[in-house]
């Protein structure tokens, strides 16, 4: 199993930003990725962005496209995501989530990955 621990969420005022971490502990030699997903109040869950251990790749929503920034510590087993110029359609529970080696379908695809953290909220006020 992989454990996933999030932190960074907060409270700001619309066009500042924040520094989300997810931390990945246990076995994340069986993981190739990780992932960013939010889901806001009433609506479905929807993927952010994500980014493989290996290489340089990098995907994005187009709703956060130029505005996040997704990066990785390998030796530290971590993934941040650099939120900037914030607004308050992006207020949601922001949740880390790690795909298996296994894994199939793209890194936009919810159904690959298979741990999740806890969330951790962001609210951007207006």
């Amino acid at each position: 199993q992989v454990q996933l621990v999030e932190s960074g969420g907060g409270f700001v005022q619309a066009g500042a930003s924040l520094r989300l971490s997810c931390a990945a502990s246990g076995r994340t030699f069986l993981t190739s990725g990780m992932g960013w997903f939010r889901q806001a109040p009433g609506k479905e869950r929807e993927f952010v962005a994500a980014i493989p251990w290996r290489g340089s790749s990098t995907y994005y929503a187009d709703s956060v496209k130029g505005r996040f920034t997704i990066s990785k510590d390998n030796a530290k087993n971590t993934v941040y995501l650099q939120m900037n110029s914030l607004k308050p359609e992006d207020t949601a529970v922001y949740y880390c989530a790690a795909d298996r080696i296994s894994s199939s379908g793209s890194y936009y695809d919810e159904q690959r990955y298979k741990n999740w953290g806890q969330g951790t909220q962001v609210t951007v006020s207006s």
